[in-house]
């Protein structure tokens, strides 16, 4: 069992893998992998951009039809946020004295709440294009008893936007640059170093701000 996870994750995160993981499983595959990595805290490590535009990319050369790969992705995208939402809306304060473990990291919680109160509502569709952060900010949004009408608005508006931009910019990717799938490295790469980009800025700027003593987390009462 241990063995097959990490040869999982190796593959997850190597071009070749990558590859020869969706020739190999295709659509559902791929929808797996989001709603892990949307619905639960286990699924923080996946990597959901590169893992998109590559879908996007086969798509476009015949591997998996773009009909076949869209809509239901996007359905699994909206769906497992919709676990995570609900996991902190019942977990509530409990979320938050929950240890850290390696399946669940509280600076994540805590940086997914940070970027909540900042954003408001509005992070619900954001944070689909940071990623831990789209993980985490589900249960986040759920805890501060965000209005579930409200939240599954802007969770639905997040998860098309979010695959469609992935998915058919990997497929424009493909129709675009011929032979794409020979770069699929550089592609990997780029993608990799934009998705982390926010966090690295988010550290820079942390570390440049003035420091507190840590405290619980508190929500803002009103929900914006």
């Amino acid at each position: 069992m241990l063995h097959s996870i990490l040869h999982l994750l190796q593959s997850l995160y190597s071009p070749e893998g990558l590859r020869e993981l969706i020739r190999a499983g295709g659509a559902p595959l791929v929808c797996t992998i989001v709603f892990i990595e949307t619905g639960f805290f286990v699924g923080f490590f996946l990597p959901g951009d590169s893992l998109l535009i590559t879908a996007g990319i086969f798509s476009y050369a015949g591997v998996i039809p773009l009909k076949w790969l869209l809509l239901p992705v996007m359905f699994c995208a909206i769906a497992g946020d919709q676990v995570g939402y609900w996991i902190g809306r019942s977990a509530g304060s409990a979320l938050y004295r929950r240890e850290d473990s390696f399946f669940f990291r509280r600076s994540h919680l805590q940086r997914a709440h940070d970027f909540y109160e900042k954003y408001g509502g509005r992070a619900v569709i954001l944070a689909r294009f940071v990623p831990i952060v789209r993980t985490f900010c589900p249960p986040v949004a759920g805890a501060a008893k965000m209005p579930y009408s409200r939240y599954l608005i802007f969770d639905t508006l997040g998860g098309v936007f979010w695959i469609g931009a992935m998915i058919l910019g990997g497929y424009s990717l493909g129709h675009f640059i011929p032979n794409i799938g020979q770069y699929i490295h550089y592609v990997i790469a780029v993608v990799a170093v934009i998705s982390v980009l926010p966090a690295v800025i988010g550290v820079l700027r942390s570390r440049r701000a003035p420091t507190a003593p840590a405290g619980p987390i508190v929500f803002n009462q009103k929900v914006k």
